[in-house]
């Protein structure tokens, strides 16, 4: 039977629709990228800014990192090492926390999930405050482990359930036969079902990653003496009077390593890893 797909009609209407979503999903960054290396005279100064700029320059770098290089260093390799162990530690965590849930009768592992996401409801800033009172006691205030710590709380839930509909795709049949066959529980869990797991766990990898890269509250009460980079992009940015220059350059600096860890990562990301295991 041929496939609904495969009607010439139905991809064209596929290709014209995955055309429109790129259309605006990269407009945005085309803007900023012009924005960044055009001249000014091409872009914010005119009326009616050039589409594609004749001229590029770093001009505009060069004026909005000026006098911060030394702080936008460390502000970058803290970002990058707080995101880092975040993405670690929510998969350590998260995986055997979806492993035991996905074990457990579907009442109550809905009920331990309800509850999981129940800290996401929560405000950032009503529990920044008393964690940020408890870390300066413990010696974590103002650190990337610190930092980490926090941002769990918002990461580790969703992580969750990501990967218990990625666990969930795995059939049973694989781990009981692995037992039959001679294996331990931990031989089955690392060496059978871990392997099966990973583009379900490069998903939440990249997508813990990515919300510990662009947090900010949390990144503002703890970690405020040595910022990370979105918030020594507010501060700056608002500093020098919210030139669009200097937001545009920032905000490409900040681009730049979500582009390059996504296509790093893209071919171990599946779609399906994302519904948790919901079908229709």
């Amino acid at each position: 039977m041929v496939s609904e797909y495969n009607n010439p009609r139905t991809r064209y209407y596929i290709y014209a629709v995955a055309v429109f979503v790129s259309f605006f999903v990269l407009l945005p960054i085309y803007i900023l990228v012009i924005i960044s290396f055009a001249p000014s005279s091409q872009t914010i100064d005119i009326y009616y800014p050039y589409l594609i700029p004749t001229k590029l320059t770093l001009v505009n770098f060069i004026n909005s990192f000026r006098g911060v290089g030394t702080l936008l260093e460390a502000a970058f390799f803290k970002s990058l090492e707080t995101a880092f162990i975040v993405a670690a530690l929510a998969i350590l965590l998260g995986f055997h926390a979806a492993f035991g849930l996905n074990r457990l009768p579907l009442r109550v592992n809905s009920t331990l999930i309800g509850i999981l996401f129940f800290s996401t409801m929560i405000p950032s800033i009503t529990i920044a405050i008393p964690i940020s009172v408890t870390f300066l006691k413990a010696g974590l205030y103002d650190t990337s482990v610190g930092l980490a710590l926090a941002q769990e709380l918002v990461v580790l839930p969703l992580t969750v359930f990501i990967l218990m509909g990625t666990l969930d795709s795995i059939p049973k049949q694989l781990e009981q036969q692995s037992r039959v066959d001679g294996a331990s529980f931990f031989q089955t869990l690392y060496l059978v079902i871990f392997p099966l797991a990973v583009p379900g766990i490069v998903s939440a990898f990249l997508l813990s990653w990515l919300m510990s890269w662009d947090e900010f509250t949390f990144a503002a009460l703890i970690s405020p003496v040595h910022p990370t980079l979105p918030f020594l992009i507010y501060l700056y940015a608002s500093s020098r009077g919210g030139s669009i220059l200097t937001g545009a350059s920032f905000a490409l600096l900040v681009t730049i390593p979500v582009i390059v860890l996504t296509i790093i990562l893209s071919k171990f990301i599946k779609g399906g890893y994302l519904t948790s295991g919901i079908t229709g």
